[in-house]
């Protein structure tokens, strides 16, 4: 499910105040603070942030249904070819093995190692744990900008 839709896609800009500004710079920021605990946890656990997020990504899907590479570019936001040698070296780590799908040999269907399972268990929880913090100062700013008191 897609989250945003491309810069080219935008409708024509509103009139921007002061404080729209204000609003998106402080939540870009703490986006900002997210994303380096991510990064540095990720690194922190001999991960790359991307193949973090791949790892991720699989797991997230397990209700929806079995992960393949095309699922996972599309998560990620990468070109197959891009993929592929992400998922080449998670496999090569012992984090991601690859198996024929039982429905349609034509695809590979992705599935985490015990040791993957073990790594994004101790990672998901200190980025709860971070977003658990994060939350007193994220969600008064998604209140502002989805309900501004000034325009």
């Amino acid at each position: 499910m897609p989250l945003s839709r491309p810069p080219n896609t935008m409708p024509r800009p509103r009139k921007i105040a002061s404080d729209d500004y204000e609003r998106l710079a402080d939540f870009r920021y703490a986006l900002r603070t997210f994303l380096h605990f991510s990064e540095s946890a990720a690194r922190a656990a001999g991960l790359t942030p991307q193949q973090h997020q791949a790892l991720l990504a699989i797991k997230g899907a397990e209700r929806r249904g079995p992960m393949n590479i095309a699922a996972l570019s599309a998560r990620l936001l990468l070109r197959h070819h891009s993929t592929v040698e992400l998922v080449n070296r998670l496999e090569a780590a012992g984090l991601v093995t690859r198996r024929t799908d039982a429905l349609d040999a034509r695809k590979v269907v992705l599935s985490l190692t015990d040791q993957a399972e073990d790594l994004l268990s101790q990672l998901s929880a200190a980025h709860l744990d971070e977003l658990t913090r994060l939350h007193p100062t994220l969600a008064p700013l998604l209140e502002r900008i989805a309900h501004p008191t000034t325009r």
